[in-house]
């Protein structure tokens, strides 16, 4: 492939890449360590990868958090306490 049509394909995926990706925020009303989950005021449960302690999270803490689904699960790459 030519570098020129190889960079102009990358230009175009890049931003569909970033579409998939979503933002919520609430108060968490769970968390399961063993299965590396929380759950949300909204009544849904994310994932959290390696890297996202949940040993520092606690029920009724309100976050901000990006996630992506990935095999129909949320799975979070960014939480944040919100204010």
């Amino acid at each position: 492939m030519k570098p020129q049509i190889f960079m102009a394909a990358m230009l175009t995926l890049a931003p569909m890449s970033a579409a998939f990706a979503a933002e919520t925020s609430g108060t968490i009303t769970a968390i399961r360590k063993n299965a590396d989950t929380i759950t949300l005021s909204d009544g849904k449960t994310y994932n959290l990868p390696e890297g996202i302690e949940d040993t520092r999270l606690r029920v009724g803490e309100k976050v901000q958090l990006t996630y992506t689904m990935k095999g129909g699960n949320a799975v979070v790459s960014h939480l944040a306490p919100q204010k």
